[in-house]
Protein backbone atom coordinates (compact mmCIF):
# COMPACT_ATOMS: atom_id res chain seq x y z
CA UNK A 1 0.00 0.00 0.00
CA UNK A 2 2.44 2.43 -1.08
CA UNK A 3 6.30 3.05 -0.17
CA UNK A 4 7.16 1.11 3.12
CA UNK A 5 8.11 3.77 6.06
CA UNK A 6 11.65 4.28 6.59
CA UNK A 7 11.19 2.83 10.14
CA UNK A 8 9.54 -0.56 8.65
CA UNK A 9 12.64 -0.55 6.43
CA UNK A 10 15.20 -0.50 8.52
CA UNK A 11 13.56 -3.17 10.45
CA UNK A 12 13.06 -5.18 7.57
CA UNK A 13 16.34 -4.80 6.38
CA UNK A 14 18.06 -6.26 9.97
CA UNK A 15 15.18 -8.81 9.59
CA UNK A 16 16.71 -10.29 6.33
CA UNK A 17 20.44 -9.60 7.36
CA UNK A 18 19.76 -11.85 10.04
CA UNK A 19 18.56 -14.89 8.09
CA UNK A 20 21.57 -14.52 5.24
CA UNK A 21 23.45 -14.85 8.48
CA UNK A 22 22.79 -17.97 9.03
CA UNK A 23 19.84 -18.01 11.76
CA UNK A 24 17.31 -20.63 11.62
CA UNK A 25 14.20 -19.95 14.05
CA UNK A 26 10.42 -19.28 14.09
CA UNK A 27 8.27 -16.05 14.69
CA UNK A 28 4.73 -15.95 16.06
CA UNK A 29 2.75 -13.99 17.20
CA UNK A 30 -1.09 -12.52 16.54
CA UNK A 31 -2.41 -10.66 13.67
CA UNK A 32 -4.85 -8.23 13.46
CA UNK A 33 -6.42 -6.87 10.11
CA UNK A 34 -8.94 -3.82 10.86
CA UNK A 35 -10.30 -2.91 7.88
CA UNK A 36 -13.11 0.45 7.14
CA UNK A 37 -14.83 0.94 3.90
CA UNK A 38 -15.93 4.29 3.93
CA UNK A 39 -19.11 4.26 1.16
CA UNK A 40 -21.57 7.06 -0.19
CA UNK A 41 -24.66 7.44 1.92
CA UNK A 42 -26.40 5.88 -1.03
CA UNK A 43 -24.47 3.07 -1.19
CA UNK A 44 -26.66 -0.33 -1.82
CA UNK A 45 -24.23 -3.09 -1.44
CA UNK A 46 -20.75 -3.56 -0.24
CA UNK A 47 -18.99 -6.69 -0.89
CA UNK A 48 -15.40 -8.32 0.63
CA UNK A 49 -13.12 -11.15 0.25
CA UNK A 50 -10.40 -11.64 2.86
CA UNK A 51 -7.45 -14.61 2.34
CA UNK A 52 -7.84 -17.11 4.53
CA UNK A 53 -4.69 -17.85 6.05
CA UNK A 54 -4.16 -22.14 6.62
CA UNK A 55 -1.59 -23.94 8.53
CA UNK A 56 0.94 -26.05 6.06
CA UNK A 57 4.34 -27.25 7.19
CA UNK A 58 5.92 -24.03 7.28
CA UNK A 59 2.86 -22.55 9.32
CA UNK A 60 0.40 -22.91 11.98
CA UNK A 61 -2.42 -20.33 11.77
CA UNK A 62 -4.93 -20.74 14.90
CA UNK A 63 -7.67 -18.96 16.64
CA UNK A 64 -8.66 -16.68 13.80
CA UNK A 65 -11.39 -15.01 14.80
CA UNK A 66 -13.41 -11.91 13.35
CA UNK A 67 -16.08 -9.47 13.91
CA UNK A 68 -17.84 -6.59 12.42
CA UNK A 69 -20.65 -4.82 11.38
CA UNK A 70 -21.84 -6.60 8.47
CA UNK A 71 -25.17 -8.41 7.40
CA UNK A 72 -24.05 -11.59 6.81
CA UNK A 73 -20.55 -13.60 6.15
CA UNK A 74 -19.62 -16.94 4.58
CA UNK A 75 -16.47 -19.06 4.70
CA UNK A 76 -15.29 -20.44 1.10
CA UNK A 77 -12.75 -21.18 -1.21
CA UNK A 78 -12.29 -20.18 -5.18
CA UNK A 79 -12.54 -23.44 -6.69
CA UNK A 80 -9.95 -22.92 -9.62
CA UNK A 81 -6.83 -21.65 -6.89
CA UNK A 82 -8.34 -23.54 -4.10
CA UNK A 83 -7.65 -20.51 -2.41
CA UNK A 84 -9.77 -20.22 1.04
CA UNK A 85 -11.67 -17.03 1.64
CA UNK A 86 -13.66 -15.08 4.36
CA UNK A 87 -16.81 -13.13 2.37
CA UNK A 88 -18.24 -10.17 4.27
CA UNK A 89 -21.04 -8.19 2.62
CA UNK A 90 -23.46 -5.36 3.55
CA UNK A 91 -26.11 -5.16 2.30
CA UNK A 92 -28.83 -1.96 2.45
CA UNK A 93 -28.32 1.60 3.58
CA UNK A 94 -28.41 1.63 7.34
CA UNK A 95 -25.02 1.58 7.79
CA UNK A 96 -24.36 4.98 7.41
CA UNK A 97 -20.70 5.44 5.52
CA UNK A 98 -19.06 3.33 7.55
CA UNK A 99 -18.48 -0.70 7.07
CA UNK A 100 -15.81 -2.39 9.01
CA UNK A 101 -14.26 -5.47 9.99
CA UNK A 102 -11.85 -7.50 12.20
CA UNK A 103 -10.06 -10.47 11.82
CA UNK A 104 -7.50 -11.90 14.10
CA UNK A 105 -5.24 -15.18 14.56
CA UNK A 106 -2.61 -16.43 15.59
CA UNK A 107 0.33 -17.35 13.21
CA UNK A 108 3.75 -19.70 13.99
CA UNK A 109 6.29 -19.62 11.11
CA UNK A 110 9.52 -21.16 10.32
CA UNK A 111 12.55 -20.62 8.15
CA UNK A 112 12.00 -22.19 5.26
CA UNK A 113 15.27 -23.72 3.75
CA UNK A 114 15.99 -27.05 1.50
CA UNK A 115 19.14 -27.81 2.89
CA UNK A 116 20.16 -30.06 0.21
CA UNK A 117 18.68 -29.76 -3.77
CA UNK A 118 18.44 -33.19 -4.89
CA UNK A 119 17.14 -34.21 -8.37
CA UNK A 120 16.15 -37.15 -9.44
CA UNK A 121 14.82 -36.59 -12.78
CA UNK A 122 11.14 -38.04 -12.17
CA UNK A 123 8.29 -37.62 -13.52
CA UNK A 124 6.28 -34.02 -12.66
CA UNK A 125 2.89 -35.25 -10.10
CA UNK A 126 0.02 -34.60 -12.52
CA UNK A 127 -0.70 -31.79 -9.20
CA UNK A 128 2.15 -29.92 -10.78
CA UNK A 129 2.00 -29.90 -14.27
CA UNK A 130 -0.51 -26.88 -14.29
CA UNK A 131 2.06 -24.66 -13.01
CA UNK A 132 4.21 -25.29 -16.44
CA UNK A 133 1.09 -24.11 -18.26
CA UNK A 134 0.55 -20.41 -19.65
CA UNK A 135 -1.97 -17.90 -17.94
CA UNK A 136 -3.26 -14.66 -18.99
CA UNK A 137 -1.32 -13.14 -16.41
CA UNK A 138 1.83 -15.48 -16.59
CA UNK A 139 2.35 -15.67 -20.32
CA UNK A 140 4.76 -18.18 -20.41
CA UNK A 141 3.73 -19.33 -23.86
CA UNK A 142 4.77 -15.56 -25.64
CA UNK A 143 6.91 -15.54 -28.12
CA UNK A 144 9.50 -13.41 -26.71
CA UNK A 145 9.03 -14.29 -23.48
CA UNK A 146 10.62 -18.60 -24.89
CA UNK A 147 12.76 -17.07 -26.69
CA UNK A 148 14.21 -15.46 -23.64
CA UNK A 149 13.89 -18.40 -21.47
CA UNK A 150 15.78 -20.73 -24.19
CA UNK A 151 18.54 -17.52 -24.47
CA UNK A 152 18.78 -17.64 -20.69
CA UNK A 153 19.04 -21.35 -20.03
CA UNK A 154 20.80 -22.10 -23.37
CA UNK A 155 23.40 -25.11 -22.47
CA UNK A 156 21.73 -25.75 -18.62
CA UNK A 157 20.58 -29.16 -18.08
CA UNK A 158 17.76 -30.03 -15.72
CA UNK A 159 15.31 -28.28 -13.85
CA UNK A 160 17.63 -27.12 -11.15
CA UNK A 161 20.65 -25.71 -13.36
CA UNK A 162 17.65 -23.98 -15.60
CA UNK A 163 15.89 -22.64 -12.69
CA UNK A 164 18.91 -21.24 -11.10
CA UNK A 165 19.70 -19.40 -14.13
CA UNK A 166 16.81 -18.06 -13.97
CA UNK A 167 16.80 -16.71 -10.84
CA UNK A 168 19.95 -15.32 -11.35
CA UNK A 169 18.99 -13.31 -14.48
CA UNK A 170 16.19 -12.20 -12.80
CA UNK A 171 18.72 -10.64 -10.06
CA UNK A 172 20.99 -9.72 -12.59
CA UNK A 173 18.34 -8.01 -14.60
CA UNK A 174 15.84 -6.06 -13.05
CA UNK A 175 15.34 -3.51 -10.41
CA UNK A 176 13.43 -2.67 -7.48
CA UNK A 177 11.45 0.33 -8.26
CA UNK A 178 10.07 1.72 -4.90
CA UNK A 179 7.76 4.05 -6.15
CA UNK A 180 5.52 1.27 -7.74
CA UNK A 181 2.23 0.93 -5.42
CA UNK A 182 2.14 -1.89 -3.25
CA UNK A 183 3.44 -4.80 -4.34
CA UNK A 184 2.91 -3.88 -8.17
CA UNK A 185 0.29 -5.95 -10.64
CA UNK A 186 2.84 -8.89 -11.58
CA UNK A 187 2.60 -7.64 -15.16
CA UNK A 188 5.18 -9.37 -17.01
CA UNK A 189 5.03 -7.81 -20.17
CA UNK A 190 5.65 -4.20 -18.76
CA UNK A 191 8.15 -5.50 -16.14
CA UNK A 192 10.47 -6.92 -18.90
CA UNK A 193 10.21 -3.75 -20.81
CA UNK A 194 10.85 -1.61 -17.77
CA UNK A 195 13.84 -4.23 -16.03
CA UNK A 196 12.11 -2.93 -13.14
CA UNK A 197 8.94 -3.40 -10.32
CA UNK A 198 8.10 -4.51 -6.68
CA UNK A 199 7.97 -8.45 -5.69
CA UNK A 200 4.88 -9.13 -7.37
CA UNK A 201 6.31 -7.89 -10.49
CA UNK A 202 10.05 -9.40 -10.21
CA UNK A 203 8.43 -12.68 -8.93
CA UNK A 204 6.12 -12.95 -11.86
CA UNK A 205 9.01 -12.77 -14.31
CA UNK A 206 10.76 -15.19 -12.70
CA UNK A 207 7.69 -17.75 -12.70
CA UNK A 208 7.00 -16.83 -16.31
CA UNK A 209 10.60 -17.60 -17.66
CA UNK A 210 11.25 -20.49 -15.44
CA UNK A 211 7.82 -21.85 -16.75
CA UNK A 212 8.53 -20.84 -20.14
CA UNK A 213 11.98 -23.04 -19.68
CA UNK A 214 10.29 -26.26 -18.77
CA UNK A 215 10.51 -25.39 -14.95
CA UNK A 216 7.09 -25.77 -12.80
CA UNK A 217 6.76 -22.58 -10.91
CA UNK A 218 4.65 -20.51 -8.99
CA UNK A 219 3.88 -16.96 -7.23
CA UNK A 220 3.62 -17.35 -3.23
CA UNK A 221 1.34 -14.50 -1.91
CA UNK A 222 1.91 -13.69 1.93
CA UNK A 223 2.51 -11.26 4.75
CA UNK A 224 5.51 -10.41 6.44
CA UNK A 225 5.70 -10.64 10.64
CA UNK A 226 6.70 -7.86 13.12
CA UNK A 227 9.42 -8.60 16.04
CA UNK A 228 10.45 -7.52 19.31
CA UNK A 229 6.57 -6.34 20.44
CA UNK A 230 3.83 -5.00 18.21
CA UNK A 231 4.73 -4.03 15.35
CA UNK A 232 3.07 -1.67 12.58
CA UNK A 233 2.91 -4.33 9.36
CA UNK A 234 0.80 -2.49 7.13
CA UNK A 235 3.07 -2.44 4.54
CA UNK A 236 4.52 -6.27 5.00
CA UNK A 237 2.35 -7.97 2.15
CA UNK A 238 4.90 -9.85 0.00
CA UNK A 239 5.54 -12.19 -3.08
CA UNK A 240 8.30 -14.69 -3.36
CA UNK A 241 7.94 -17.63 -5.83
CA UNK A 242 8.52 -21.36 -5.80
CA UNK A 243 10.16 -24.03 -8.25
CA UNK A 244 9.37 -27.83 -8.13
CA UNK A 245 12.52 -29.94 -8.27
CA UNK A 246 11.75 -34.16 -8.44
CA UNK A 247 13.43 -35.67 -5.71
CA UNK A 248 13.07 -32.75 -3.23
CA UNK A 249 9.59 -30.94 -3.98
CA UNK A 250 8.83 -27.32 -3.70
CA UNK A 251 11.62 -24.96 -3.32
CA UNK A 252 11.49 -21.19 -2.49
CA UNK A 253 13.48 -18.15 -4.32
CA UNK A 254 13.39 -14.75 -3.70
CA UNK A 255 14.71 -12.71 -6.46
CA UNK A 256 13.17 -9.62 -4.99
CA UNK A 257 14.21 -9.65 -1.57
CA UNK A 258 17.67 -10.17 -3.21
CA UNK A 259 16.73 -6.85 -5.62
CA UNK A 260 15.37 -4.92 -2.37
CA UNK A 261 18.83 -5.44 -0.16
CA UNK A 262 20.79 -4.06 -2.84
CA UNK A 263 18.74 -1.00 -3.47
CA UNK A 264 18.57 -0.48 0.63
CA UNK A 265 22.03 -1.56 0.92
CA UNK A 266 23.27 0.46 -2.39
CA UNK A 267 25.62 -3.39 -3.19
CA UNK A 268 26.64 -4.68 -6.08
CA UNK A 269 25.73 -7.44 -7.82
CA UNK A 270 29.21 -9.14 -6.38
CA UNK A 271 28.69 -7.99 -2.60
CA UNK A 272 25.10 -9.31 -3.00
CA UNK A 273 25.95 -12.83 -3.14
CA UNK A 274 25.51 -14.08 -0.18
CA UNK A 275 21.88 -12.61 -0.59
CA UNK A 276 21.26 -14.11 -3.67
CA UNK A 277 22.79 -17.42 -2.35
CA UNK A 278 20.33 -17.91 0.53
CA UNK A 279 17.30 -16.87 -1.24
CA UNK A 280 17.61 -19.38 -3.54
CA UNK A 281 16.35 -22.45 -1.40
CA UNK A 282 15.44 -20.63 1.63
CA UNK A 283 13.24 -17.78 2.58
CA UNK A 284 13.19 -16.28 6.30
CA UNK A 285 10.86 -17.12 9.40
CA UNK A 286 9.25 -13.80 9.11
CA UNK A 287 6.38 -14.09 7.15
CA UNK A 288 3.64 -16.73 6.58
CA UNK A 289 1.95 -17.40 3.01
CA UNK A 290 -1.72 -16.12 1.85
CA UNK A 291 -2.03 -18.01 -1.33
CA UNK A 292 0.14 -20.24 -3.70
CA UNK A 293 -0.18 -19.45 -7.40
CA UNK A 294 -3.72 -18.93 -9.02
CA UNK A 295 -4.09 -15.60 -10.86
CA UNK A 296 -7.29 -14.13 -12.26
CA UNK A 297 -9.69 -15.64 -9.59
CA UNK A 298 -13.69 -15.50 -9.34
CA UNK A 299 -15.56 -15.89 -6.21
CA UNK A 300 -19.09 -17.83 -6.18
CA UNK A 301 -20.67 -14.54 -4.62
CA UNK A 302 -19.86 -12.86 -8.35
CA UNK A 303 -16.87 -10.47 -7.96
CA UNK A 304 -17.37 -8.32 -10.92
CA UNK A 305 -13.53 -8.16 -12.35
CA UNK A 306 -10.90 -11.53 -12.23
CA UNK A 307 -8.68 -10.06 -8.79
CA UNK A 308 -5.24 -10.46 -10.56
CA UNK A 309 -3.85 -12.29 -7.26
CA UNK A 310 -5.40 -12.64 -3.86
CA UNK A 311 -3.49 -11.35 -1.01
CA UNK A 312 -4.67 -7.96 0.00
CA UNK A 313 -8.52 -7.54 1.00
CA UNK A 314 -10.42 -6.98 -1.89
CA UNK A 315 -13.86 -5.02 -1.81
CA UNK A 316 -16.54 -3.58 -4.42
CA UNK A 317 -19.17 -1.21 -3.81
CA UNK A 318 -22.18 -1.53 -5.75
CA UNK A 319 -20.67 -3.27 -8.23
CA UNK A 320 -17.69 -1.30 -8.44
CA UNK A 321 -13.85 -2.59 -7.87
CA UNK A 322 -12.23 -0.77 -5.11
CA UNK A 323 -8.73 -0.51 -5.89
CA UNK A 324 -6.59 -1.81 -2.88
CA UNK A 325 -3.27 -0.13 -4.09
CA UNK A 326 -4.59 3.35 -4.29
CA UNK A 327 -7.09 3.45 -1.89
CA UNK A 328 -9.21 6.06 -1.25
CA UNK A 329 -12.67 4.63 0.37
CA UNK A 330 -10.82 1.71 1.55
CA UNK A 331 -8.59 1.54 4.40
CA UNK A 332 -6.69 -1.00 7.01
CA UNK A 333 -4.06 -1.63 9.08
CA UNK A 334 -2.43 -4.73 9.71
CA UNK A 335 -0.72 -5.06 13.58
CA UNK A 336 1.67 -7.83 15.29
CA UNK A 337 2.00 -8.63 18.76
CA UNK A 338 5.41 -11.25 19.09
CA UNK A 339 4.19 -14.18 21.14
Amino acid sequence: MGMLPRVFSLMLLLVLLTAVAGHAGEQSGTVTFNIQINTPPDAKTVKLWFPYPTSDRDQTIKDLKFSGNYSNFSLSHEPRSGALYLYTEWAGSDFGKKRNLTVTFHARAKERKVSRLVETGGPIPADVRKYLQAEFWVPSDDRKIIALARKITAGRKGILQKSRAVYDWVVDNTRRDPNVPGCGLGNVEKTLSARSGKCADISSVYVALARAAGVPAREVFGLRLGKKGETDITDGHHCWAEFYLPGTGWVPVDPADVLKIMLVRNLPSAAAKPYRDYYFGAVDEFRISLQKGGRGLRFAEGNVEAINYFMYPYGEIDGKAIDYCRPKTFAFTVSFKEG
